[in-house]
């Protein structure tokens, strides 16, 4: 069987890409968490939203990673679309009041 010419090296770019991104993602979510981690520290009513929220957002963002997956989606553009999410977190969290 023969080979595509270059078909190697889009496999590893894509492979590599994709490793790339899910790093990015998994560093982003250790900053949130640990932004978390502070507010849900300090207590209150902001402490009491932000794990409600918490639930509610991993609870949106697993049916709709199964959903993109489900109608032909890409695992690539589920992380794109995960780290988007992670992104806002991060501002809305690091937000001066």
């Amino acid at each position: 069987m023969a080979r595509r010419p270059g078909h190697d090296l889009t496999i590893f770019r894509d492979w590599f890409g994709f490793s790339v991104d899910a790093l990015r993602l998994g560093l982003e979510m250790q900053q949130v968490i640990g932004l978390r981690l502070l507010k849900v520290a300090a207590g209150g009513a902001a402490a009491e939203a932000e794990m409600t929220r918490m639930v509610m957002e991993k609870a949106a963002a697993f049916a709709e990673a199964g959903a993109t997956l489900a109608t032909g989606g890409t695992p690539n553009r589920v992380v794109r679309r995960l780290r988007s999410h992670v992104r806002a977190n991060q501002r809305r969290l690091t937000r001066k009041k």
